[in-house]
Parts: structure tokens; sequence; C-alpha cells
């Protein structure tokens, strides 16, 4: 049901105009991503609005108005509309501010649409506080937000600019000398601070602080400002050296690339954005179905009739192997009645807790077949009435789990519930920006990805940071000519991103206690190819 209703006596849709906010998907209103969930239109244009679809069903009509006259912009929506649909009008930042949402909210009260507006987080507020400068600063005597689009400096500054007033520019990039000059006429003192964000709240976020007197040569020094940018010109520029908490995040910019699948990653690239890094996905391994179903599906029938006292999951890939069985056959969780679950660590436990059931058993201390040994208890003829494990995994595993429960007494059903086979090689622009230093850090998690990755893309860059989950992946990367810099202190995932993130922190503190420029690994070499966008 859509959320606007026409009061009319005909059937009519609605619109909502909805602002995404600054630049940082999670910036989105409540709200917003509840209409966009309802959507069924999406009206967007003029800045990166895919990381916001996502919140829509998937049947949603996306329309990119960019290149649209504003009133064939105006007629699409409020035709939709009353063609019964839902329409969702996308606008960056707050579309109260300095947006049309005016012009267009009229269109629609004139076409007898009905409409809401809801407010988004503006960049004039959001971009100085990731900046580090919070507006409402008691070394402010007011706020003063302008559009340079269309701003009149000269009327700015002999409006009573030269005083303690906070000015906060939209835009502008082109405009520097002008604004410098008409302010410093004005009455502003050349020593007065400025700071200019570019790209601000998302992890391409830089910022150039500077002086009126000195600003346009330390932007042509810092190789320019991109757009959007935001300026803020007085003394609550100085709050920046204590409170800059964005921008000295330990890996603020890194580009992280992680050879799994986005299916298996969701939670660390979650994880990695928390410390500032941009993840990249790179599948390196490409699961299929076992080449004949037989050892599945007899796996499947005696978990039915109790063949079984433990189901051992390796993986996440195993749990949903064995899922999509179930589901083939009508069987739901409640099949696992009576028999124990062993996951070997918590992505596989958090895999099964999505199935529906909670494993008996994880290994707290080393998440891997080695671990899961050290806790799992030997076989117990008075106990245990039943002394079978069944145990669904890849083709390609070790014998290692095997041999270990049979030596604590139980037989083993080893089946194939899946076949791991190397993916296909990622686009150019990705091999050259792994073989060339585009990428500051690699996170391999087993194994099988440092042979996977170098063989299908090459071996990443000497200036990549290399971070391994275990000892038995190091010595597989060492094997292949990479330098090991970041160990797991135990093999999780979660432990592998925190264990780079303090190896980002601690080289970010010792470039500050040497007076150096803090750079991400890729800019650390002369001439280092960049990543291609």
């Amino acid at each position: 049901m859509n959320p606007i209703t026409s009061t009319g006596s005909g059937s009519c849709g609605g619109v909502a105009f909805v602002g995404a906010g600054p630049g940082d998907e999670n910036l989105l209103t409540l709200r917003g991503a509840h209409l966009l969930a309802l959507a069924d239109v999406v009206v967007v244009g003029g800045f990166a609005a895919e990381p916001f679809l996502r919140h829509c069903g998937p049947d949603v009509e996306v329309v990119d108005a960019a290149d649209l006259e504003p009133a064939e912009r105006d007629t699409l929506v409020t035709a939709a509309a009353k063609d019964g649909k839902f329409v969702v009008r996308l606008f960056a930042g707050d579309p109260g501010l300095f947006c049309r949402v005016t012009e267009e909210a009229a269109a629609c009260a004139q076409a007898g649409v009905p409409f809401e507006i809801v407010p988004g987080v503006s960049s004039a507020v959001a971009v100085p506080e990731y900046a580090g400068i919070p507006l409402g600063s008691a070394r402010s005597g007011g706020v003063r937000v302008v559009d340079a689009g269309y701003a009149d400096w000269s009327a700015i500054a002999a409006g009573g600019a030269s005083g303690s007033e906070t000015l906060v520019i939209l835009g502008g990039e082109e405009s520097f000398g002008e604004m410098v000059k008409a302010l410093v006429a004005g009455g502003r003192p050349e020593d007065t601070p400025v700071a200019v964000t570019s790209r601000g709240t998302t992890t391409e976020q830089a910022t150039v602080v500077s002086t009126l007197g000195r600003l346009s040569a330390d932007v042509k020094s810092a190789g320019g400002v991109s757009a959007p940018a935001v300026t803020v010109v007085g003394d609550v520029v100085s709050t920046r050296e204590d409170l800059s908490w964005f921008e000295t995040k330990p890996l603020f910019g890194w580009q992280v690339l992680v050879p799994r699948t986005k299916e298996q990653s969701a939670s660390l690239s979650d994880q990695l954005r928390s410390y500032g890094a941009v993840p990249e996905l790179v599948p390196t391994i490409s699961v299929e179905p076992p080449r004949t179903p037989q050892q599945m599906e007899r796996a499947v029938r005696g978990l039915v009739t109790g063949r079984y006292q433990w189901v051992a999951f390796t993986s996440a890939n195993a749990v949903r192997a064995v899922r999509e069985k179930f589901e083939e056959y009508g069987l739901d969780a409640r099949a696992f009645a009576g028999v124990k679950l062993a996951a070997v660590g918590e992505q596989t436990a958090a895999a099964l807790r999505a199935f529906g059931v909670r494993p008996d058993l994880v290994p707290a201390r080393q998440q891997s077949s080695e671990g899961l040994l050290e806790v799992w208890p030997p076989y117990d003829a008075t106990l245990d009435p039943i002394d079978r494990v069944l145990l669904p995994r890849a083709d390609i595993a070790t014998d290692t789990l095997v041999a270990g429960l049979q030596k604590l007494g139980w037989e083993v059903d080893d089946v194939t519930a899946y076949r791991t086979v190397r993916a296909a090689p990622p686009p150019a622009p990705t091999r050259e920006a792994i073989k060339g230093g585009g990428f500051d850090a690699v996170l391999f998690t087993s194994s099988s990805t440092v042979r996977n990755l170098v063989g299908i893309a090459g071996k990443p860059h000497p200036v990549t940071v290399i971070a391994v989950i275990g000892p038995q992946t190091a010595r597989t990367a060492e094997e292949y000519g990479l330098r090991v810099d970041v160990k797991a202190p135990k093999a999780s995932v979660t432990a592998l991103a925190a264990a780079l993130a303090e190896y980002g922190a601690d080289q970010r503190a010792a470039a500050l206690r040497a007076g150096e420029p803090v750079l991400r690994p890729s800019a650390r070499r002369r001439g280092a190819r960049r990543r291609v966008k």
C-alpha cells in the first residue's frame, strides 16, 4: 500500500521527495529508506544513487533523469503518480536546501498529485562535522550557508561577513580566487582559517586546511579539489586539529582487496568500512554442485532416519549446500531434530543461525579444523547412542578433520556437498591494479585464495600490504614470493580485519612521529599506478 493516498475521487499514487544525504549511504534517514522500499518508481539524477537503491524492492523502476529538462522531469513524475504509482524523487543532501524541490512539489500540487517532502542530512552540516569542524562551536558568532553557484561575493562580504560569522560555502571549486578577494576586501583578515573538504562523508574525503591568504596556493599544492566541495571560513576551523575523527580512521581510504564472493563477505566488508577502508570483492573460486547428487541424497535420508549423532560444518558454503538440498526435498531446519551440530567458526555458525538452528559446538580459540578437533568430545558408547558424524564439505578439503574424528572414535561419512573451481579472471582494470600497486592491502583467508588470486589476476605488487588468516596461508603466500605483513592472532576473518586495522594505525602513528605525511601504501611509491575507476 502506498504511503501517500489521494483524497480526491480518482485513483492516484503519490510522490515523495527524499533527501539521500551528503554521500555516505548510512546517513539516509529511516523514513527515506522506508519509502524507497515501497517505491514503484525511483527518479534519480545528478549524483551517485546506486548505494541507496539497495533499499528498493526487486521490481522497482529506476529512471535516470539527469539529462531531462526540468519541465520534462516534472511531467514524468506527475504522470507516473497519476498512473497510480508511488514515485520517490531522490535528491542529494536535503531537498529543501539549494535543490529544485519547490518547483517540483509545486508541479505536483498543480497536477493534484499528493506528495511529501522528506528531509535529508545536509552537506552544509554533515561534511564539516565529518571533517572535525562542528559549526555550533562557541567560536562561531553565527552560520551563513552560501550556494557558490549563485553567490554575489561582493554582496556577501558587504553584508557582514567580516565579523565572527562562519561561512559555509557549497560548491565553488572554480571560484576560490574570486571568493578570497571579495572576502578580504570586505574586511576578513587574510589569516582567517579556511577548510575545504571534497567528497565529504565518503572514504574519498579529503580536506585542505589553510587561510584566506594562502587558500589558492594550498589547494593547488594539494592537487586541486574534487567536486562536490564544502568550504568553511571562520575560527571554527581550528577545532579540526583535535576533532578530526573520520579521516584519521586506521584504514581511511585504503583500497582493500577481498578475494571472496559478496555472499561470503557482507560482515567483513562492513567491518572494513568501519575502519575507513574501501573493500573490493574479487571472487577467486566458484561454488558448483557435486558432479553426482547421490552422496548428498543418501546423507539427507540418513539425517531424517537418525543415522547421525553429529553434523560438522566447515564452511558457510556447506551450510548453504545442505539447506538447498533440504529445500529440494521440502524439508527445513526441523530435519536436524535430535542431531548435534558443529561449526568450524563464527561465519559458519552465523550461516546455521540464519537457517534457524544454533550450533552445539564452535571452537573459541582456533577457528579451523584443528581448533574444532581440540573441543570435539571423544566417542563414548555409554553416552552417545550413535557413533557416526556427517561431514558435508568441499571436494578439495583436506583429511585433517576426518582423521582427527576417527582418532576420537567416531565413524565419519565424508560427503562432497559442493565443488570449488577457479573463478573467471576479474576485469582488466582490477588485474592492472593488483599487479600495479593500485590496492593498499589484500586479505587472504585461505591458501586457496592465494593460489587462485595469483592464477586469475597475477601477484599483488610489493607495495601492497599482505594480510593472512593463519600460518598455513602465510606459508602459501611466501611460497608465491609474497611478503606477509599482517597475521591474524586467531583464524577468523574478524580478527584478520582487526589486525589489518591495527597495522594501519601503527603506520599512521609512525608517520606522525616522524613528521611525515600520512600516505596510503599505494601512494608511497613514486609512479605507483592508480586505480582505474
